[in-house]
Order: C-alpha cells, then sequence, then structure tokens
C-alpha cells in the first residue's frame, strides 16, 4: 500500500462531476490498484475513490498552475477518471502488507452464514451451496452457490448491512467474475438490517438484498421456507 500526503484537489469526471477544492489530504493506492482520498476526519468512508480495475499515470501538469504533479486514475471498464492536481507531497512511502486473513466475524453473523448454507434452499427452490468462505485473492466470501438455473451466486452477510459491506460484495464479483470456470456471478448482500442508502447503491450495482430473519432461520425445518 502506498501513502501519500499531500496538498491537492482532486476532480471526478464521470457520470457525475464533482470538484474538492486545494487542501491537505491522504491518498492511499492499494495493491488491487484502488485509489481513495481521504480527509482529516470520517472512520471509513473516502472523500472520493476509483474502485479496480483501474490505472494510476503519474505526469507534469501541462497547464502552467504551478502544481508539482497531475495524477490521472482511470477506471479500466467505464473510463471514468481521478484527476489529482498536486501542489506539495508532505509524505510518500509504500509498505507491505501481506495477505490480509480477512475479517472475523461476530457470533450472530458466523451462525447466520452457518444456517443459511445449511438451509440455502430457503432462497428458493432448486438451489444448491457450492461452499462456504470461498476464497478469492482478496479474502474469502462467505457464500458461493448456485441457483434454480445454475447461475452462480455471491452472497455477503452481514449482521447491519451498510455501503462499506456492499462496496465489500462489489470489490469480490469484480474477482470472481474474472474466474472463466464460474462465470457469470450475481451477487445478493443479505443481513438482517439493511440501511437505506445501502439498498439503492445494490440496486444501482445489480446486486440483490435479502433480510434475513435470525431468529426464523435458527428454527427453520429443513422443509420450511423463510422468505
Amino acid at each position: 500500500m502506498r501513502l501519500v500526503i499531500a496538498r491537492c484537489s482532486v476532480d471526478y469526471v464521470g457520470r457525475l462531476t464533482a470538484h474538492l477544492p486545494m487542501a491537505p489530504r491522504l491518498i492511499l493506492v492499494k495493491a488491487d490498484n484502488s485509489v481513495s482520498i481521504h480527509a482529516d476526519d470520517r472512520a471509513f468512508k473516502p472523500l472520493n475513490w476509483m474502485n479496480p480495475p483501474c490505472t494510476l499515470r503519474e505526469e507534469p501538469p501541462a497547464d502552467g498552475s504551478g502544481a508539482i504533479a497531475r495524477w490521472t486514475v482511470t477506471h479500466g471498464k467505464s473510463g471514468e477518471q481521478l484527476i489529482l492536481t498536486i501542489e506539495e507531497i508532505l509524505h510518500d512511502s509504500s509498505h507491505e502488507l501481506g495477505l490480509d486473513p480477512g475479517l472475523v466475524k461476530d457470533g450472530v453473523e458466523a451462525h447466520l452464514q452457518e444456517l443459511l448454507a445449511e438451509h440455502i434452499t430457503t432462497l428458493g427452490e432448486g438451489w444448491t451451496l457450492i461452499r462456504r468462505e470461498y476464497p478469492t485473492a482478496i479474502g474469502p466470501v462467505d457464500i458461493l452457490c448456485r441457483d434454480h438455473s445454475s447461475a452462480t451466486v455471491a452472497i455477503e452477510i452481514k449482521r447491519r448491512g451498510d455501503i462499506d459491506g456492499v462496496e465489500q460484495l462489489t470489490r469480490y464479483l469484480e474477482l470472481l467474475n474474472r474466474d472463466p470456470l464460474i462465470a457469470p456471478v450475481r451477487g445478493i448482500f443479505a443481513a438482517q438490517v439493511i440501511k437505506p442508502q445501502a439498498k439503492v447503491l445494490a440496486n444501482d450495482r445489480g446486486i440483490d438484498c435479502v433480510t434475513l430473519d435470525y431468529d426464523t432461520l435458527r428454527g427453520i425445518e429443513r422443509d420450511g421456507t423463510l422468505f
């Protein structure tokens, strides 16, 4: 991971346009090539970002603005861009973090995964489990299964579903859909409670949302239905 603290402005060019005026910010360039820009607040959400696949081009600015660098981050599929104009770099370092062991889920979340995997037909007649904790290069997706038409489905399970969970599932789907043995893979975001913003983002990305009732699922009969 590359950490850069710089005085910069940021322009997003794509389906929408957005501008961050010149200010000191933290820029994260991760091993998966994603780029995110952070301020000194908000524990989890960047000010702007570009998910992989994307490329980063660093070059001198051509407009005579006095900036020392211009970074152009281009998404490999949509062509959308983040353009960073950098006036000053205060810190620039790279660190090898290695393979992450993944998030250790709390008891309820882990049990939800176990129960849904055991009773995968609660999602529909003819559904079959491929495996739990299906590995990807950035961590395991909770459940990989096949629906009634034998299409591959990746399920990410949370106790409380928010935007971060949708982003996590999006990253898994991008990797899974590169595997010709299982692609195409669609996603289901499942949680006990799903925030409205997460539902909007999931819908925009073609991800289905399912609300899980823990008590019902825990007491379900094998031939019963949950939904």
